[in-house]
């Protein structure tokens, strides 16, 4: 068995969801590292369920590091009926195992490349290691809040099948809660049906989000527009009851160069529109997350060299990653790593055997190439 494929059975055995402490796999790695010789720091903090969480950095040298290898170290949740789920299992030329590919295969492989050529480095690089990125970045915001991690030029892992990925849209949540007023249904005029008043606003939404918001384009994205989701909604008591207040969140992904705000700006106009409509009408507002995007330079050096390396060409992704956080930190950030996005988030997720092998290959071209 080889090197890295050692290194991923242990990360995989390790029940990193993020409803728990990331700190059994930042221990294992934190104790490889120290003992090839790597300075590491650990940015520990408590998450709001009262979980110690740490982010953990490792680097060679001193000075601003050439190139940042970034991993997150967290999973998601897996069904408890996946008996191999914490066990590496090979079957065929696939590897299977929750985080096989998101992303302890990245981090596997960027230990191994660092093991390989630690010796030969004569500029500084750095391995980062978060925490609860699937919570939403957050390990990598407290990086940003600190001022920790930075580095001219940043691979960050996510399953890409190997392709670089040199942009991707932002992502935002909001709550918004409808009020209405509460009374017996045999008599409306006693009350206000906040989910009469929500699906009236809803209604005016949907057709921003198919006009407006698609006025705005990028090619380089599919679809090519900012996009809008309601996902979840909730409202109203028992069936005999006028409802007094209907919840929904609302999720936008921007493009790159598109204002974060833009669909909270857009609600506010439409908030007028129906007050207008209906003067007792109201709602609040409540933003979760307000995540930019980022958009490196295709014919930066990192995104033609991992190109050449891989013989794929650059590519853009609609979802989130820790991109936008490791811009913030002044690197210029490329996403990539082994796996396919789609199996990731479910039961039977797996890497590629011959991915796996060759990205940690690229990743010690890449540590040559910058630091050595």
């Amino acid at each position: 068995m080889s090197d890295v494929i050692a290194l991923l059975g242990e990360l995989v055995a390790i029940d990193s969801t993020s409803t728990k402490s990331n700190l059994p796999v930042i221990e294992v790695l934190d104790r490889r590292l120290t003992a090839l010789g790597l300075t590491t720091q650990r940015q520990r903090y408590v998450d709001d369920a009262g979980v110690e969480k740490a982010n953990l950095l490792a680097t060679t040298g001193e000075g601003l590091p050439e190139l940042a290898l970034v991993g997150h170290s967290d999973c998601v949740p897996f069904d408890a009926g996946w008996r191999e789920a914490l066990t590496l299992t090979e079957r065929g030329d696939l590897l299977y195992g929750r985080g096989a590919c998101d992303t302890k295969a990245f981090i596997a492989c960027a230990v191994v490349a660092m093991e390989r050529v630690k010796a030969k480095l004569r500029k500084p690089a750095m391995l980062v290691f978060t925490a609860d990125e699937e919570l939403g970045c957050v390990g990598a915001k407290k990086l940003v809040e600190a001022g920790l991690g930075k580095a001219r030029r940043a691979l960050i892992g996510e399953p890409t099948s190997l392709r670089p990925i040199r942009a991707n849209k932002g992502y935002c949540l909001a709550e918004v809660e409808v009020h209405g007023k509460e009374g017996h249904s045999a008599y409306p005029d006693t009350g206000a049906s906040s989910v009469f008043r929500a699906s009236r606003l809803l209604t005016r939404l949907e057709r921003y989000s198919r006009t407006t918001l698609r006025e705005t384009t990028d090619a380089a994205f599919v679809p090519p527009f900012g996009t809008l989701n309601v996902g979840l909604i909730t409202g109203g008591k028992a069936k005999n009851v006028i409802p007094g207040l209907t919840r929904f969140t609302l999720e936008w992904r921007p493009l790159p160069g598109q204002d974060v705000n833009v669909v909270l700006d857009a609600l506010e106009r439409l908030r007028l529109e129906c007050v207008a409509e209906d003067p007792s009408f109201s709602m609040t507002v409540t933003p979760l997350r307000l995540d930019r995007g980022f958009a490196t330079d295709p014919s930066a050096d990192l995104v033609t060299f991992v190109s050449a390396q891989t013989g794929k060409a650059s590519d853009t992704v609609s979802f989130g990653t820790e991109g936008p956080q490791l811009a913030a930190l002044g690197a210029v950030p490329v996403v990539f790593g082994p796996g396919d996005i789609t199996v990731a988030h479910q039961t039977g997720e797996h890497v590629p055997t011959k991915e796996l092998l060759r990205c940690a290959e690229v990743m010690e071209a890449a540590l040559l190439h910058f630091a050595g």
